[in-house]
């Protein structure tokens, strides 16, 4: 006995065709440097830039009043100089540049000439997708069709067309068909101007920043744990990470102030990895770089700058990292450089006020400078003090 079926498959109404291409390799972004070497070079130039504004901000003490420590702190704090700091943060660039190159040598040459493509395939997916109106409208009891046809006769056939499924039937376009011996025009479906629009949104901006999101993500994730991890482990804080809390008072080219297997570890490679998972184009690479490397300076940098674009995209900034860097915060605020999640998550966020802690080490500080300077004083004048008595030399 033969079956039948009462059921019938929907008829959709024919696809706008995808254009065709022709790939050809991405011009360099600027003529006179290759994109190989320009993202190799170009977070280490953004390190040193951002590190020098801020070392003239230091040099000349232009705004004193957003400072999260004294000069005096620096000076009597922190315990690497800055021919230190500078030599290291160099050792540990070159492993950086030495990475990104082997980085570049994995990746492919970046192409263009599918853009008109790609976002032609999205504006298909935007197509497709509003064939699943119609039966959510019924899910509520609306008439897809019969509201499609209203919608119509009132003056708006563009929604008339998405509460129909992406039925556009007034929408065409002349296209050229190899015919034969001659190419002829034949009239083909078309999208509309919002599909072409919101499928340009999703290629060049919606999938971009899903990308940047996971790669910062990743990245942020990575640090963490390595970060904590540093901490807890009394070998590892001992031989790699005691070396970035040398300095008590961080300053902004003291960002990549590290040990080199933890600049390795946790830096290098965890950009890395964000970079490769996020799937990102080489030249998204360089912004993602870029900005990372912007970040962790301004994290260092000892300022809490009001109209600092930084400062305000996450709750982790300058401030938020000091708290690491001092003897009382150093087992709190290990996220970086940019979220705090996993400190709120997992409780390591430092709660309280910190006002009269940074009042008192500033008074310390500010009285061991003063007694210093009383001491070299009286030295230079011939005189010394022994048991509270000034005695000639």
């Amino acid at each position: 006995m033969a079956s039948s079926s009462n059921t019938t498959t929907p008829s959709y109404p024919p696809l706008p065709p995808l254009p065709s291409y022709e790939l050809k390799p991405l011009p360099d972004l600027l003529p006179f440097i290759s994109d190989f070497w320009l993202s190799i070079i170009l977070p280490h130039v953004a390190y040193w830039v951002v590190s020098g504004i801020f070392h003239l901000i230091d040099t000349y003490d232009l705004f004193p009043q957003y400072r999260l420590h004294t000069p005096e702190e620096i000076s009597q704090r922190n315990l690497a100089s800055r021919w230190e700091v500078a030599r290291d943060v160099v050792l540990e660039q070159i492993l950086q540049v030495a990475t990104g190159a082997f980085l570049n040598l994995t990746e492919a040459k970046q192409m263009t000439g599918s853009e008109g493509y790609d976002v032609a395939v999205w504006a298909r997916r935007i197509r497709i997708a509003q064939r699943a109106l119609p039966n959510m409208l019924g899910l509520v009891g609306l008439n897809a069709r019969g509201l499609s046809e209203k919608v119509a006769l009132g003056g708006y056939p563009l929604l008339a067309g998405a509460l129909a499924g992406g039925d556009y039937p007034f929408l065409t376009t002349e296209l050229v068909v190899e015919g034969g011996k001659k190419a002829v025009m034949e009239t083909v479906p078309a999208f509309a101007v919002w599909e072409v629009v919101l499928a340009k949104l999703m290629y060049w901006v919606v999938v971009p920043g899903f990308q940047m999101w996971v790669a910062v993500a990743v990245m942020d994730t990575w640090q963490y744990f390595w970060h904590r991890a540093m901490h807890v482990n009394k070998w590892m804080y001992t031989n790699w990470h005691a070396r970035h809390h040398r300095l008590y008072v961080p300053y902004a080219y003291g960002a990549l102030y590290n040990h080199p297997v933890e600049g390795f570890v946790m830096d290098t490679l965890g950009a890395g990895i964000g970079y490769k998972l996020s799937f990102m184009t080489n030249r998204m690479g360089m912004l993602f770089f870029v900005t990372s490397m912007m970040k962790t300076v301004d994290d260092h940098c000892g300022y809490k700058l009001p109209w600092d674009p930084l400062q305000h995209i996450t709750s982790n900034n300058a401030a938020y990292h000091d708290i690491h860097h001092q003897s009382w915060g150093i087992k709190s605020n290990f996220s970086q450089p940019f979220f705090t999640i996993w400190d709120r998550w997992l409780g390591t966020k430092w709660e309280g006020d910190v006002q009269l802690k940074y009042e008192r080490t500033r008074a310390n500080a500010a009285a061991k400078d003063e007694k210093k300077r009383l001491v070299t004083g009286k030295e230079r004048n011939g005189s010394v003090t022994v048991n509270g008595k000034v005695k000639a030399k």
